[in-house]
């Protein structure tokens, strides 16, 4: 079992940044591709950004290329997503994720999920 927690969420203006941060705890964290999910209030859940456990490739949609960087900390089982030009679009309950196949976390099929984390940006 993994346990993923999130934390980093809150309100901010547009433009501004926020860090998110995933703490897992239980199994091997390292092991696991980490991912980024949103959810938008009458929307369904849609993929953010992952990184792989064993590469460190990181994986972004169009939309948040170049805005968002997602990097972990394997000694600190913590997974970060840096959110920089943050957008009115972007407000969205944030899921952090883990599965042991970057190809399975990039299709949106993960293992483990965290309780979700909101971020609201006021324009």
């Amino acid at each position: 079992q993994v346990q993923l927690v999130e934390s980093g969420g809150g309100l901010v203006q547009a433009g501004g940044s926020l860090r998110l941060s995933c703490a897992a705890s239980g199994r091997t964290f390292s092991s696991y591709a980490m991912g980024w999910f949103r959810q938008a209030p009458g929307k369904e859940r849609e993929f953010v950004a992952a990184i792989s456990w064993s590469t460190g490739n990181t994986y972004y949609t169009d939309s948040q290329k170049g805005r968002f960087t997602i990097s972990r900390d394997n000694a600190k089982n913590t997974v970060f997503l840096q959110m920089n030009s943050l957008k009115p679009e972007d407000t969205a309950v944030y899921y952090c994720a883990a599965d042991q196949d970057i190809l399975r976390l990039l299709r949106g099929e993960y293992d483990y999920w965290g309780q979700g984390n909101q971020v609201t940006v006021s324009s």
